[in-house]
């Protein structure tokens, strides 16, 4: 009888190709996407639909954002939990393989690509803590790895895994060519938490107790900056930004808009006072096209309307707040 195996789609080549591997085996496959506002991959969605495999989309924010606080196995680089992610993911997916009736999961890691999440050791902890031991299939460094039970029993076949390992992508670029599989995304380009800025303002988020989906949500726009303990502002770079930051006001927020220049938008958020809009509004208009000696006319948008006057902020000023 033919098993059925659930494959995590992470939007990358590696598990693009070993969901690839298993298809050319003839298991039936059915894909998972794990997404939240660190991770989102329209690839894995175009892949799965090219190759009409079906694909689930899981949302894991909550346990992402509980997990962020204190990681049991500690940050890669940045704010990334990379071993507990993993744990996280596997434990998600294997109350999913029940529902659809799959036997087994299979992953795209590949042995020593990521020093950290992806070396024996890390590798056996995220089977053991996900309870998948003997059922999490590796296909593309299955053979450098002890035998699953789904190469045990027949399955798969275990000649017909590879023994890839370590960082090179030239045999996974090889793969991609041969079975047509273009314009893939890099490596390096799939989660925010591995990106030095947007971990810096995660960081402060989590030490002033801000820690919220719709907060996670701003530190993808503008610049940023801590105006005092539990209030921020968020200014905008473009146009597009500006508009960003208006679709993400919430009840409670201030929305600062350059007036009589041209300048950004820019959203203030936390219990603001008088001098936190005021100081909001000379950071916007260190980024307007205010002249010397001018003032910047901003509308305040807070419930209702209202204009302020203010002088631009000091480089040191910017500087210093700034996040």
């Amino acid at each position: 009888m033919r098993k059925k195996a659930l494959v995590l789609l992470s939007g990358g080549l590696d598990s693009a190709l070993a969901l690839r591997l298993l298809m050319e085996q003839g298991v039936e496959v059915m894909g998972v996407h794990f997404v939240s506002p660190f991770f989102r991959s329209p690839w894995a969605v175009k892949i799965a639909r090219e190759w009409e495999v079906p694909l689930l989309e899981v949302d894991i924010t909550e346990e992402i954002l509980q997990l962020l606080k204190s990681p049991p196995h500690g940050f890669g680089s940045q704010m990334n939990p990379c071993v507990d992610c993993h744990i996280l993911m596997l434990r998600k997916a294997k109350e999913v393989m029940a529902d659809v009736g799959a036997s087994f999961i299979a992953t795209g890691e590949v042995l020593e690509e990521r020093p950290m999440s992806q070396n024996k050791g890390a590798l056996r902890i995220v089977e053991r803590e996900s309870g998948l031991e003997g059922l999490l299939l590796r296909p593309l460094s299955a053979k450098l790895l002890p035998p699953t039970i789904p190469e045990k029993e027949g399955w798969v076949d275990r000649e017909k895994m590879l023994d890839i390992r370590g960082r090179s992508r030239k045999r996974q670029m090889e793969l991609a060519e041969k079975w047509g599989i273009r314009d893939y995304p890099t490596p390096a380009g799939g989660c925010l938490l591995t990106d030095p800025q947007f971990a810096r303002r995660l960081r402060d988020l989590i030490n002033n107790e801000e820690l919220k989906r719709e907060n996670v949500e701003l530190l993808k726009l503008g610049r940023h900056f801590r105006l005092r303990e539990g209030v921020r502002l968020v200014v905008g770079r473009n146009k597009s930004e500006n508009e960003k930051l208006s679709a993400l006001l919430k009840e409670g927020d201030v929305f600062l808009i350059a007036y009589s220049h041209k300048g950004p938008n820019a959203l203030l958020r936390g219990e603001t006072k008088g001098e936190d809009i005021e100081l909001g509004g000379r950071i916007v208009a260190r980024y307007s096209d205010l002249g010397e000696g001018e003032r910047l006319r901003v509308k305040v948008r807070n419930g209702g309307e209202r204009f302020i006057e203010v002088n631009k902020a000091s480089e040191e000023m910017v500087r210093r707040l700034m996040i």
